[in-house]
């Protein structure tokens, strides 16, 4: 019998044994310590295996390594990885007898450098899940969690189904959950409609950030296609040889700024999927993977109307075609903007 999840955000685990037993341990076995220090780089075959950069404390203290590090790692093009320390009494089923130390790795597809010295990432294809019980959460739905780089957080969600929700726009009440201590519950946004989000802090034993920095820049461009450094004939060699592609979007979550306040300087990255070039013209476009669009701001925060969810066709002239989804509606819309690029292969 499943643990029923405890609200959206939520994760929901079977108890005691079995929980134990899907994480490698007998009942009374020690699975890791919270004070345990960063590990080291995976192990494999690759040059390039994922290794950590930066780690907190319980109290998001810098621990070891270094925010420089960190943000020079991303803004090349880096892939991006946390790994968070909880226990489950605390996290998962308040007030259970399991106290089994968990350990849960999250990718990150989407980031966002702000000013060139703040990292935040978003979760772009996450359902909500019951790893050891039915599977996913009740309604289908995305989790489109925020991390910052100093482990404020924050979720979004995006639900799929038909039901309909009438539930207000705007700020809804803060009520805090006695049974979470460690759960501080800072904001809550647009409770009840298809398109809920929550700012908060989650007091986790350790956070680690892990790069993967095997990309290579080898091309980019202004807005109006003019190129700014590298080879455009490289990008495209590395096209056709079938190798990944990456975008830097300057400016993309721009028109998520009030009107009258200040734009934050800021690159968006997002992994491409199919791309296709017409090779007379050496004009490259690709197809981008989900991106979670999020109103610039350090720290990175939900907000109601500051954020949206969609796909973009990204052409090597700077041309921008956006179909995005207003997630209080669900309805798309397509609009084009250009915008300066910079292009990553592996």
């Amino acid at each position: 019998m499943s643990t029923p999840p405890r609200g959206y955000g939520r994760k929901a685990f079977l108890r005691n044994s079995l929980l134990l037993s899907a994480l490698g341990a007998t009942s009374g076995s020690a699975v890791g310590s919270p004070s345990a220090s960063a590990p080291a780089g995976s192990p494999g075959i690759s040059p390039h295996a994922w290794r950590p950069v930066v780690a907190l404390d319980h109290e998001r203290r810098l621990r070891k390594g270094d925010w420089a590090e960190l943000v020079a790692a991303v803004r090349a093009g880096a892939d991006l990885r946390m790994k968070s320390q909880f226990f489950h009494h605390e996290h998962i089923e308040p007030g259970s007898p399991n106290h089994a130390l968990v350990e849960e790795v999250m990718d990150w597809r989407v980031t966002h450098v702000m000013e060139n010295r703040w990292v935040s990432a978003c979760a772009n294809l996450r359902q909500p899940i019951s790893l050891l019980g039915n599977g996913f959460g009740p309604d289908p739905s995305l989790s489109l969690f925020l991390y910052n780089q100093d482990g404020q957080q924050a979720v979004a969600r995006l639900f799929l189904d038909e039901k309909v929700r009438s539930g207000s726009r705007g700020p809804a009440p803060v009520v805090p959950d006695p049974a979470m201590p460690k759960y501080h519950l800072q904001e809550v946004f647009d409770a009840g409609t298809n398109a809920p989000s929550r700012n908060f802090i989650y007091d986790f034993e350790s956070m680690t950030w892990f790069v993967r920095a095997d990309w290579t820049e080898v091309y980019s461009h202004a807005a109006d296609g003019r190129a700014r450094s590298g080879s455009r004939l490289e990008l495209i060699r590395a096209f056709q040889n079938g190798a990944e592609l990456k975008v830097a979007i300057e400016g993309l979550c721009d028109d998520l700024t009030p009107a009258g306040e200040v734009t934050l300087a800021h690159e968006t990255f997002v992994h491409g999927g199919a791309s296709y070039c017409y090779l007379e013209d050496e004009l490259l476009s690709v197809g981008s993977q989900p991106v979670v669009r999020v109103r610039p701001g350090i720290p990175t925060l939900y907000r109601s109307g500051g954020w949206d969810y969609g796909w973009l066709y990204l052409r090597t002239d700077g041309r921008v075609t956006r179909r995005l989804l207003d997630p209080y509606t669900r309805q798309f819309t397509d609009s084009v903007r250009h915008h300066a690029l910079r292009w990553f292969v592996r």
